[in-house]
């Protein structure tokens, strides 16, 4: 068990840049060696992407409830055609 989060903390710090070259080059070599490295880093890699993918999704989603939120309800209209005046 304990190997395996190694595994996922080296992984982890070789996907973000923040091994150091010697760390870096001797992974490498483990993921050449070890086709099964190879698969848990490639899938791990997939894995941090969906995340990031999933976080801009609901980032977004949030934003644009705030926007409606401030643009379309009488309470802040004031404040709206005070940004819209920024922009004229």
């Amino acid at each position: 068990m304990r190997t395996l989060l190694n595994n996922i903390k080296l992984t982890e710090e070789y996907l973000t840049g923040q091994l150091p070259t010697g760390d870096k080059l001797l992974f490498e070599a483990r993921m050449l060696l070890d086709q099964n490295m190879l698969t848990n880093v490639n899938a791990q890699r997939q894995a941090v992407e969906l995340i990031k993918q999933y976080s801009r999704e609901q980032l977004r989603a949030e934003i644009d409830t705030v926007h409606q939120t401030l643009f379309n309800s009488k309470q802040h209209s004031t404040f709206a055609k005070r940004v819209i005046g920024l922009f004229k």
